[in-house]
């Protein structure tokens, strides 16, 4: 992955990685814990932070959410977005600060500004006192000379919805009502304080008991590994891990599309506006900043990942379905008890790499093709792709479309504003496709190359699949024995 944070990713993956390995060696105790700590930083000068023990506490904690814990037994969140604490520590508390170009106006305007005497007057610039400061921003809307700087954490930045506030010592925290998973502030913060649960130690459990374990590859796979590492070459790698088998979620695609085309028609037809259900983040932030367009204006039809899963569960009672994505907040999704049959497990494309090199496995070119999907249930993961597979099925039905107007969003912001539009009646479109990542899930937070490569990869195997068309496609799979509903009614 192709980020400003490469050395933590390599870390954090290969913690991963390593304890994979004492997973399916059976040697997952604290005495091996231990020894991997003191194995990834050996010492004696510390590589990165401030001393050794601030890194091998960090591995620690690492540790601990590669088993899906939380960083410290004292914490106790199901938050799947976790804060390192003693990494966070390391980032400047103060949000505003004066900088060289301050002047020393005789005025003194900044000064003037403050109403909390957090201003002093240096011999060579203003100085700020952190304790004393509200962090109300007049005294760098005072200065002349813009010398005051706005120092905004890159993760609060980063956040679309507000979650990240930070505690009387500074340190980030985040708030669990607010937070949609996204996971759009985990590497945005440079000194890797923010990072995720995993779940591989349970999966590789699942396996090593002798259960079906399936893999569900998401749309955004392909392009992933180049050019020449198909669906099929993932499929052959998951096999020679343990996996049972592989279905591509293209084809939930498929079935999300054709459901929520009915239900846009029905919207059409009520003169009513409609969201897409198939981004969790969007669901999240539907849910719980825009609860009344949540119930009146979301889809109920459930994501392409729930749809493969409930469709693999009724073709094989008792499997385990592990979907496989560059999403943080697909697990989130996955621990959703209100929608029943949903995936069991979600690992992102950075723990694939590392569960695959734990088994020392390296994906291959193969000669086999395989394809479930159409090429619109592929290219869900693209912005628009959603909103044009639903037209498609329309289109299939005999439906008109060619008045309908749509409403594309990717990022946050644009998320936001679009649903501020809807709450407040100005939204002028028919219906929303909202992803939260910029450029859709292509973009997520666990990409494994830079969009512009995966992009370029993806249209050329895209290239090579048939014309299937969505309706035919899913005459083959038995649509009425599992429910398309958030809520499992057929």
């Amino acid at each position: 992955m192709i980020t400003n944070d490469e050395g933590i990713v390599h870390l954090k993956h290969k913690i991963i990685e390593e304890v994979a390995r004492l997973a399916w060696d059976d040697n997952l105790n604290e005495q091996s814990k231990e020894e991997l700590v003191y194995r990834i930083i050996p010492g004696p000068k510390a590589l990165n932070r401030c001393c050794v023990y601030k890194e091998r506490e960090l591995v620690r904690q690492r540790i601990r959410l590669a088993e899906g814990l939380c960083p410290t037994p004292e914490d106790n969140s199901d938050n799947v977005i976790q804060i390192l604490k003693p990494a966070c520590e390391e980032c400047p508390i103060s949000a505003y600060t004066v900088t060289d170009n301050c002047r020393l106006c005789v005025g003194k305007p900044c000064q003037s500004s403050c109403n909390f005497g957090a201003i002093s007057i240096g011999h060579h610039r203003s100085h700020i006192d952190v304790s004393k400061c509200k962090e109300c921003g007049k005294c760098a809307a005072a200065c002349p000379y813009s010398a005051i700087a706005h120092l905004e954490r890159p993760c609060k930045k980063a956040c679309p919805t507000g979650a990240i506030t930070y505690d009387e010592n500074g340190l980030c925290m985040i708030d669990e009502n607010k937070c949609v998973q996204c996971g759009h502030c985990i590497h945005a913060c440079p000194f890797g304080a923010i990072s995720s649960k995993s779940y591989l130690v349970d999966i590789i459990n699942e396996i090593k008991a002798g259960k079906e374990v399936i893999a569900m590859c998401a749309p955004a796979t392909e392009g992933q590994f180049g050019k020449d590492i198909t669906m099929a070459s993932i499929k052959a790698g998951l096999m020679e891990m343990g996996f049972a088998d592989m279905v591509e979620v293209g084809l939930g695609g498929d079935m999300t599309a054709a459901y929520e085309s009915l239900e846009w028609k029905e919207a059409m037809e009520e003169g009513r506006k409609m969201t897409t259900s198939c981004c969790p983040a969007f669901i999240n932030m539907m849910r719980r900043q825009f609860p009344e367009q949540f119930e009146k204006n979301m889809s109920t039809t459930v994501s392409p990942m729930c749809a493969i899963s409930r469709y693999l569960k009724h073709k094989n009672p008792g499997c385990v379905t592990v979907f496989v994505g560059p999403c943080i907040a697909k697990k989130a999704e996955s621990q959703d008890k209100s929608v029943p049959d949903n995936a069991d497990y979600v690992m992102t494309y950075g723990e694939f790499r590392a569960l695959l090199r734990s088994k020392d496995i390296e994906l291959k070119p193969v000669d086999e093709s395989y394809q479930e999907a159409s090429v619109w249930g592929k290219r869900f993961a693209a912005s628009g792709g959603v909103a044009n597979a639903v037209l498609e099925c329309m289109k299939e039905r005999g439906v008109d479309t060619s008045d309908i107007s749509l409403k594309k969003c990717a990022g946050g912001d644009e998320c936001k504003k679009t649903l501020l539009l809807l709450k407040s009646g100005r939204l002028e479109e028919d219906f929303v496709e909202g992803m939260m990542c910029p450029g859709g899930c292509v973009g997520g937070p666990s990409k494994h190359k830079t969009e512009v490569e995966i992009t370029r990869a993806r249209e050329e195997l895209l290239s090579k699949a048939d014309k299937r068309e969505v309706l035919e496609n899913l005459k083959q799979y038995p649509m009425d024995k599992f429910s398309m509903f958030r809520d499992g009614h057929l």
